[in-house]
Order: structure tokens, then sequence, then C-alpha cells
């Protein structure tokens, strides 16, 4: 079976913002400060969806103060 890897991406990113206590809110604030003009509605439908394109998933990151990713668990 193939993986989902827009599913992966949504679910690193979401993991991301939980892991910060970020909100979608603060989340569109931290993007606007490093010029990415998103609004709140379209950043949930975005994630919501997980068809983002990589530049903005490594904006989303760098806007919620990721410095590294972890791709997958450890066992």
């Amino acid at each position: 079976m193939d993986k989902d890897w827009n599913a992966e991406a949504k679910g690193i990113l979401k993991a991301e913002i939980v892991r910060r206590h970020l909100s979608y809110r603060d989340l569109v604030e931290r993007l606007a400060e490093i010029g990415v003009k998103e609004t709140e509605a379209n950043l949930r439908n975005k994630i919501s969806r997980g068809g983002f394109s990589a530049a903005f998933f490594i904006q989303a990151l760098t806007a919620a103060g990721a410095h590294t990713v972890r791709l997958h668990e450890v066992d």
C-alpha cells in the first residue's frame, strides 16, 4: 500500500503546532512576521487538506519556531 505523503506532512505540521501550544491565530500572526499572508480560515483549510507546498511547509515550521523536525517516531 502506498503511503499518504500529504497526510504525513499534515501530521508533522500539526504536531509541531501542538508541541508549541500555538493556535491557528498565533501561527497566522507569526507567518505575517515573516511576510506570509494567510487568514485563519485559509490556514485551517490548507492544513486540514494537507496538500500544501513544500515552501509553505517550511514557512509554517519556521514561523512556529521549529528548528528540527522528527520525520519518524523512534520505536
